[in-house]
């Protein structure tokens, strides 16, 4: 049996195809910027595992995020175990719904207004108070992040070339937390086990992603090493509202996800974004004893061997269709990987 790794970023992979070819868990990759999929047949056998991100749009791949949107409620129906599946996945894409989830869950928030389309933003905005910061509701790397605190500023902003809209056209305006300190912090979570939470330093911007594997010449993503991540030591997994995160995306059915968290000056914390597609600093983790990915391979193979038990049971016993086929396309190659055999093939949709 296979996990098929769902993605569009191949640069992001390095780290976790290392991982599971540590742990020997078969795989298989799948680049998706579109696709096709017979809904009359079943989809392969095996575990998938969702990595598109909402950052998709920038590398020109949006059919991804269309594509993948129906093609996890497909798998799903079909009995596929899915990490990360379509619960998860609408809210990696929706700003707005991680804000209602959070909510839901007695987890503080800053105030948010949602704004469809750029000609009701200059209104939006008169009734916020200052500071306030914009963000794309489907972003990811901090697109769309900008201070503002005038709103004469603001509307040069929005009348000039500098304002791009996100993909799905809706902007949010959200209360500004003035940090005790410049940073912010991430929290990792895999298959409801806290890992770690690192510190990551606002002092050059929003745009926060942690791989090194975004590289400097990514300039939405940067990643600054030593100088803008670090591990904060002083969360773990007692504290309350760790506790609460993970009970947040056990109820949700969200395998991996990294949470981000600002603290004011009074100490008072607030939740703002549920990454799905989270990424981990190599060098924090060198530098501690740390494997995010290492994770997520172990969850990858637990869930295989999950898989292989319920495929030892009677038919009777089984409450999905057995799977038979390979009856889908993505739009992209598919290479596999087998600890014992290597083969690639390309595959057009």
């Amino acid at each position: 049996m296979t996990v098929h790794v769902i993605y569009e970023n191949p640069a992001w992979l390095p780290p976790l195809e290392a991982a599971l070819r540590r742990r020997a868990v078969p795989y298989a990759l799948h680049f998706t910027d579109g696709g096709v999929f017979d809904l009359s047949t079943p989809p392969p056998p095996g575990v998938f595992l969702n990595r598109m991100s909402p950052s998709s749009h920038t590398r020109g791949n949006q059919g991804g995020v269309r594509f993948l949107g129906e093609y996890l409620g497909y798998l799903e129906a079909h009995g596929r175990r899915v990490l990360n599946g379509s619960r998860a996945f609408a809210l990696e894409i929706s700003k707005i719904r991680q804000d209602q989830a959070l909510r839901a869950f007695g987890i503080r928030t800053p105030r948010t207004v949602a704004v469809i389309g750029p000609a009701r933003l200059q209104a939006a905005a008169r009734e916020m108070e200052l500071p306030f910061i914009t963000k794309h509701n489907q972003g990811g790397k901090g697109l769309g992040v900008r201070l503002f605190r005038d709103l004469a500023t603001f509307d040069s902003y929005v009348d000039g070339p500098d304002f791009v809209p996100g993909p799905d056209d809706v902007t949010l305006l959200q209360q500004y937390i003035e940090p005790a300190e410049p940073f912010i912090t991430r929290v990792e979570i895999v298959g409801g086990v806290f890992q770690y939470a690192i510190r990551s330093s606002t002092e050059d911007g929003f745009e926060l992603c942690p791989a090194i594997e975004c590289g400097s010449e990514d300039a939405l993503c940067p990643a600054d090493g030593d100088a803008k991540f670090s591990l904060r030591e002083d969360v773990t997994a007692d504290d309350p509202l760790i506790r609460r995160y993970v009970d947040l995306l056990g109820a949700l059915k969200i395998d991996i996800a990294g949470i981000e968290f600002v603290e004011d000056r009074d100490g008072v914390r607030y939740t703002y974004d549920i990454n799905g597609t989270t990424n981990y600093n190599q060098e924090v983790e060198d530098r501690h004893g740390l494997d995010g990915m290492d994770a997520i391979a172990r969850l990858a193979a637990r869930s295989l061997t999950g898989l292989a038990a319920i495929a030892a049971l009677p038919s009777s016993q089984v409450g999905f269709p057995e799977a038979s086929s390979l009856a889908y396309s993505f739009r992209g190659s598919i290479a596999t990987r087998d600890p014992g055999r290597v083969s690639s093939t390309a595959r057009r949709s």
